[in-house]
């Protein structure tokens, strides 16, 4: 028997399935969903990365859960922010409240928390922080 898939990696794979579907948000970033783990050597924005997580225990009786706090950021194209807000409100839009399947994991809540918008003093690069909250159960064994 193999261990369960992290409840954080179950989570991030079920976001980057949720969104690689999606045609309006292709359109958006360039022809094609394109969110990483790290940046991209030589990308051309607008690109997303899977930011900070962060994951607790959080089980109650019977349950074995796990609260997450997670960040996606949207890179902007030179010169414009918007195209980073514009991707991050898409993005935002398909998580809230979405209903993922998770390998190994159950879904129990999926939040936008907050959106910000940010240029980076050194470099004048634009981006966009999702911040998103999610509860996820370990699913029972079958």
């Amino acid at each position: 028997m193999t261990a369960p898939l992290s409840p954080l990696l179950a989570l991030r794979a079920g976001i980057l399935a949720r969104l690689a579907g999606d045609p309006a948000l292709s359109v958006l970033m360039g022809g094609g969903v394109r969110l990483y783990d790290e940046p991209p050597r030589g990308a051309a924005p607008v690109y997303a990365l899977f930011g900070d997580g962060e994951v607790r225990d959080d089980s109650v009786a019977g349950a074995r859960r796990h609260r997450h706090a997670l960040a996606l950021i949207v890179f902007a194209k030179p010169g414009s922010v918007r195209s980073a807000f514009d991707a991050a409100e898409r993005i935002g839009a398909l998580l809230d409240d979405a209903d993922l399947p998770l390998d190994g994991h159950a879904l129990v809540l999926l939040r936008l928390r907050s959106l910000a918008v940010l240029r980076d003093e050194r470099s004048g690069e634009a981006r966009a922080t999702l911040h998103l909250e999610a509860v996820t159960e370990v699913a029972p064994a079958a």
